[in-house]
């Protein structure tokens, strides 16, 4: 969403004639910190304190927004991050404009499942009760396009040892198939990020956007971290097949091909795919 098309939508907000909400707070605007990166280039460089979390701190804002950096990271849903950013750094307008009841449902609908996949829950501090309905003043979802995503699942197995024929039985029971390569990288805090090396290889395509596959992945391996951590257990990089489902706009994966260099079932699977009659 870019910065104007914010601006407009707050000061749109500030046309209405609803009701706002009101926290009953004596309230100060101050300069959002280079250390809440997750709320800049949103279209405002002001926010309130105390916030609609009731923070009156800078630090403490900082502390309690570094919780949420790891499910944004997933992409959860488009709007989680401007559904956080409303609440924990309000735009420093005459009055508050939280976010309405509807955009914190569609953003705890979508994300809810990725917590609970980190073993949390939905706080109930971000009941979706609490915000306005539409019919205030508050800050609405758009309507947006639907496209698959990764969701929090079981591992599938690693399979080290297959024929090519179970190869190509996988490659036609399951609706994609891609080739890529997965690596990890270490952070100073001991913590480690799971991506992918190098261009993703379509076998069969299906629903899946070649623009947006590889980012599709990466969120995949981020959701489900103990998958990744299964898959990717050393330092160099390893090459895999995904073969998957897109389910209710869902991306899971059902089987994992370890490609190995002197592998040659999975070379001539896919050599035979793009001939071959399921």
């Amino acid at each position: 969403m870019t910065s104007s098309i914010v601006f407009l939508l707050f000061t749109g907000l500030l046309a209405g004639l609803c009701k706002a909400f009101d926290i009953g707070l004596s309230t100060k605007c101050v300069s959002i910190p280079k250390e809440l990166g997750m709320c800049h280039d949103l279209g405002y460089t002001e926010m309130r304190l105390p916030n609609l979390m009731g923070h009156t701190t800078i630090p403490e804002v900082v502390s309690k927004t570094a919780e949420w950096h790891k499910l944004l990271q997933t992409g959860c849903h488009p709007y989680a991050r401007m559904f956080l950013c409303s609440l924990f750094a309000p735009v420093c307008l005459d009055t508050f404009i939280p976010p309405c009841r509807s955009m914190c449902e569609v953003v705890r609908d979508s994300c809810a499942p990725v917590l609970s996949c980190y073993d949390q829950s939905w706080p109930d501090s971000l009941n979706c009760d609490r915000f306005p309905a539409g019919d205030d003043m508050c800050l609405d979802h758009f309507i947006y396009k639907e496209l698959p995503k990764p969701t929090c699942q079981g591992c599938p197995l690693i399979e080290d040892s297959y024929s090519y024929r179970s190869a190509l039985v996988a490659f036609c029971e399951n609706d994609f198939a891609v080739k890529v390569k997965l690596a990890k990288r270490k952070f100073t805090s001991g913590h480690y990020e799971y991506v992918t090396e190098g261009p993703v290889e379509f076998i069969k395509q299906g629903l899946l956007l070649p623009y947006d596959t590889r980012n599709l992945i990466e969120q995949w391996l981020r959701i489900n971290e103990n998958c990744a951590h299964r898959m990717i257990r050393h330092p160099r990089s390893t090459v895999y097949v995904l073969a998957g489902d897109i389910q209710h706009d869902k991306v899971v994966v059902n089987r994992v091909f370890h490609w190995q260099k002197k592998d040659s079932q999975l070379t001539l699977a896919t050599r035979k795919w793009r001939h071959h009659k399921c």
